[in-house]
């Protein structure tokens, strides 16, 4: 280099931000040592950041003088110097306020082991480090941050300077790791200085997570457990009692927490973490062996023994801290013979992603999905599940853990070697991004000039090739996530010769067992038929099983998923359109395997037509569709037919697609609550009109008949399992055989609708009749007006609440609203008699209808503030103030709720306490009938019924005493509503 390219626009072209800055400091180099400082200027700008490191080395060069003409005289020396100063602008301030520790860097930086780490930063502080217990003044705290940043700077400059920094990566993670052991034995030294009578307690810390597992990053908390028992005497006997040494180990474990967290002049460590201890932050910080044996023999939940994989022995009582492991260990390596360990595990995994901030997701190295956290949870897993058989697996850390995963054919070679090096890079971007600052974060940066920054501290050559590396990465790590998981299992029963992988099938079977299949031989089967063999349609099932295996699993059923999909594949397998669409369309593949995990109704309508699952390719072929559509489709598919049986098969056929629609759009999670029973209420009416329709044709002359509609298809509030309560009403006639026809017309319609066959029967319950069960089946309207107006019971007036045109003759339905209104909404409102007369009725049904020996409270319709009570104190208030409130003249459940809360009739936390209830008593009742494929209005005692219907809710996998809780509370309020504006309690 000459000084001609020292000229402003030439050092801009190199790399410069400031050019006018690094001119006039060259030039005074150039001035004073010629071209010997060329190599100089290389390695400036070979740094990553040139500016920091040109006046990082400008400052240093001032403070000491001929420190410039030794750097020129050693390449190597010169070279380290000037990556750690271009790289961090904390070790920058550092070595700007310690000159002389630019001399740590004069030797190439071997690795230290624990005990160098540990002498070196024991004596920085006058303690002796051959003392068993050392010691040292408190007052020398800022000498061991010092000393401690002394050691970073020279891990850094070994890191950085590396030939292959991906290849250094697991040596320099190890290395902080051991110089975070050194750290906080020399602050429990420190601590020993500040409390007194320390001496009667022994104080084992045990090091967990990446500190754990040798894995350390730069800048991260040092999670960790304490574990204190009290000193023994020359005899063996304690010199005080358990609660003594506990209360001591305590105030050390305070003291040496500050030493390592506290900001001073001298610089900061790091932050101790010690939450993931038993019961977390709200648990004692310190407690004896015993104490922590009881808890994790009795309390332990799974993810606190997966946070066991990584404890070793750190600091303090070594002794008592490797009895601790001792005693986990066992424990930790047993954890996944616990059914729902996998998916309580997969599922909290989920949770962290869902909880990152929407501005920080897509940035997040470490929790983003394929990040760290996923390669680290996909390893840990792996192990979790095969370890407890082969000990050859039971690694602390995620690469070498990896590596024995592939050596012992658990993680098929090429897998894991992807997985490898995803994880090496996102590490490596981790550590260049924290040692920057020293500060802990795991976010990409965003502007353009860290970017660059980031990526020459990497030797990546510029930024928009660093982003497309490490979102490549991510990208490969979560389809290699599946892979890894289900991979093996396809190759341990499809017969392809493989070096790759050797699980056997016991190990599958293990493997299955651990991810939640319940009977993981029939699984196995299942794997062979749909992947064995060299077809087409083997080949593309091997491919699309990794990924199927997958979503079964975090699905409510992957045993009936696993077998629904054999049989779809092999009903389909044949349809040229079906694998590929599943191959091609992830969204479709993943669909379907969620429909198939969560429910048997639904997987029963598919099997019917498995060619009904093209509806799976997008969204816009799930939306139920409106009466009108159906009616017109059905109406089309009959008239090709003369024969009732037929033309009425058809009918259904329709409806049982629309059912599967609806059913899979719910699942989906495509249609709320509401939109549910409406779409299911349109298509009775749609159905019930087409068939009456058909039915009719039979007959050389019926008079119009109008199907009135009520209950839950009235309120169009209709379930999967409901029926349809109606009213046959026909037009006054002068024909004396009106009615017999129309009653003839009547029960064909209901036959034909409600026979057995491959279709789902739609039974008409027509007990809401006037009269009820003794009166006849079909009325003229003018009988009907006239028997209402006269002689209707009070019950009939609260049944008509919900009465609303459901099918035939619509101006016939329209005629009898209107005349009913009078009864439905009486003037002045109900007579005191009546409203007692509607209370004893509830109060019997409450007594007679719950079945016998059953829980009340987990009854969703009859039980304490379920659907019955809330529709019966809205139905009340309906028939109170409806005269007098027109808005209050609706059907529907909710919307009458809410038009009283805007009357006052009820206040908001009142009317809320009705709906969350009501809402959430549907949504059980259609998640039951979804999973089981027939009705109960009962949760499921068996837990892990009770657990799928709490996930077909929203809930996590596992999560179903959070969903019993949740419903218990809202019940209780609404009972509680219920009994003031029903039952008129105060």
């Amino acid at each position: 280099m000459s000084r001609i390219s020292t000229a402003e626009g030439n050092l801009a072209r190199l790399g410069f931000g400031d050019p006018h800055r690094a001119a006039a400091i060259l030039n005074g180099w150039y001035d004073d040592l010629g071209d010997t400082c060329d190599h100089l200027i290389a390695d400036i700008l070979a740094s990553a950041d040139p500016d920091l490191a040109i006046s990082g080395l400008d400052r240093l060069t001032g403070e000491r003088p001929g420190l410039l003409n030794a750097l020129c005289a050693d390449q190597g020396w010169a070279r380290r110097l000037i990556s750690v100063l271009g790289a961090s602008v904390a070790l920058n301030q550092h070595l700007g306020a310690h000159p002389a520790d630019a001399d740590v860097l004069t030797e190439p930086p071997g690795r230290r082991d624990a005990a160098t780490l540990r002498h070196i930063l024991l004596t920085a502080v006058g303690a002796d480090p051959d003392a068993a217990a050392p010691v040292a003044d408190p007052a020398r705290s800022d000498d061991l941050r010092v000393a401690y940043r002394r050691e970073i700077q020279r891990i850094a400059a070994a890191d950085l300077t590396a030939e292959d920094a991906l290849e250094a990566l697991p040596r320099v993670a190890g290395e902080l790791a051991d110089l975070a052991d050194a750290t906080v034995e020399t602050a429990l030294a420190l601590a020993r200085g500040e409390v007194p009578g320390w001496e009667c307690t022994r104080l084992g810390i045990v090091a967990l997570g990446k500190t754990g597992g040798q894995e350390l990053n730069y800048v991260s908390d040092v999670d960790v457990l304490y574990v204190a028992e009290p000193a023994l005497d020359g005899s063996g006997e304690p010199v005080c009692d358990t609660g003594q040494a506990v209360t001591v180990a305590t105030k050390l474990v305070g003291a040496l927490t500050r030493v390592c967290s506290a900001h001073t002049a001298a610089g900061t460590i790091w932050q101790i973490d010690a939450a993931l201890r038993p019961e977390g932050k709200a648990g004692p910080l310190v407690r004896t062996l015993s104490s922590h044996t009881t808890y994790y023999q009795k309390w332990a939940k799974n993810w606190e023994f997966q946070a066991m994989l990584k404890a070793r022995p750190m600091a303090g009582d070594l002794q008592l801290a490797r009895e601790f492991v001792d005693m986990v260990a066992p424990l930790v390596w047993h954890v996944a013979e616990n059914d729902q360990f996998v998916s309580e595990t997969q599922a909290m995994r989920r949770r962290v992603i869902s909880l990152l901030p929407a501005r920080e997701a897509d940035r997040e190295i470490k929790l983003g999905a394929g990040g760290l956290r996923d390669v680290e949870f996909s390893v840990q897993l792996i192990q979790l599940v095969h370890g407890r058989a082969d000990d050859r697996v039971r690694q602390r850390g995620t690469l070498v853990a990896l590596e024995k995963l592939i050596e012992f054919g658990y993680v098929g070679r090429t897998d894991g070697k992807d997985l490898d090096a995803a994880y090496r890079l996102m590490r490596l971007l981790e550590h260049r991004i924290q040692m920057e600052k020293m500060r802990r974060t795991h976010l990409m940066p965003t502007d353009e000039l860290s970017l660059r920054r980031l990526a020459r501290a990497v030797g990546i050559a510029d930024a928009g090739e660093l982003r497309a590396r490490w979102r490549d990465a991510t990208r490969r790590v979560l389809g290699l996530q599946q892979r890894v998981f289900y991979s093996p299992l396809l190759e341990a029963v499809a017969r392809i010769p493989s070096e790759a992988v050797r699980l056997t099938s016991h190990g599958a079977e293990v493997r299955l067992r651990a991810l939640g299949y319940a009977d993981p031989k029939a699984a196995l089967r299942h794997i062979e038929a749909l992947s064995q063999g060299l077809s087409r349609q083997a080949e593309i099932q091997r491919q699309l099983l990794p990924a199927m295996l997958g979503w079964f699993t975090a699905g409510p059923n992957p045993d009936h998923a696993l077998l629904a999909f054999r049989q779809v594949s092999e009903a389909m397998g044949r349809t040229h359109w079906y694998l590929r669409a599943l191959r091609d369309g992830d969204a479709m593949a993943e669909r379907l395997a969620k429909i198939l995990s969560s429910s048997r109704y639904t997987v029963d309508l598919m099997m019917r037509a498995p060619q009904s699952v093209g509806m799976l390719a997008d969204e816009e072929s799930l939306r139920p569709r409106g009466r009108a559509e159906i009616l017109a489709e059905m109406r089309a598919s009959v008239k090709r037919h003369s024969e009732l049986e037929v033309a009425v098969q058809h009918v259904r056929a329709v409806r049982r697609r629309e059912l599967l629609r609806i059913a899979m759009a719910d699942l989906l999670g495509l249609i709320d609550l509401t939109r549910v029973g409406i779409g299911l209420s349109e298509l009775f009416s749609a159905t019930i009109d087409a068939a009456l329709e058909v039915v009719r044709r039979r007959f050389e002359w019926s008079p119009r008949i109008a199907v009135i509609a009520l209950g839950r298809w009235g309120g169009c509030e209709l379930s999967y399992a409901s029926d349809a309560d109606a009213i046959f009403v026909i037009e006054d006639s002068d024909r004396p055989d009106a009615v017999k026809i129309a009653t003839q017309v009547v029960s064909e319609l209901r036959a034909v609708l409600s026979k057995a066959g491959p279709d789902p029967a739609l039974d008409i319950d027509v007990d809401l009749r006037p009269e009820g069960k003794g009166g006849p089946m079909v009325r003229s309207l003018s009988s009907c007006i006239t028997y209402y107006e006269r002689w209707s019971s009070t019950w009939e007036a609260q049944a008509l609440q919900r009465a609303a045109h459901g099918a035939g003759d619509p101006e016939l339905s329209a005629a009898l609203l209107q005349a009913i209104d009078k009864v439905r909404y009486p003037a002045g409102g109900m007579a005191r008699q009546q409203v007692h007369e509607i209370r004893k009725l509830k109060a019997r049904m409450e007594v007679e209808r719950i079945p016998r020996g059953s829980d009340p409270l987990r009854n969703t319709k009859l039980g304490p503030g379920g659907l019955t009570d809330v529709e019966w104190a809205v139905q009340l208030l309906q028939l109170q103030h409806g005269d007098r409130l027109p808005q209050l003249r609706t059907t529907s459940t909710l919307t009458a709720l809410v038009a009283a809360e805007d009357a006052d009739l009820i206040p908001a936390e009142d009317a809320a306490a009705l709906r969350d209830a009501w809402t959430m008593a549907s949504g059980i009742r259609n998640a039951i009938m979804l999973l089981r494929g027939r009705a109960s209005d009962t949760i499921p005692t068996d837990p892990r019924e009770a657990s799928a219907v709490a996930q077909l809710l929203g809930y996590d996998k596992g999560e179903s005493s959070v969903f019993l809780d949740e419903y218990r509370r809202r019940t209780r309020r609404a009972r509680l509503v219920m009994d003031h504006v029903f039952w008129g309690l105060e």
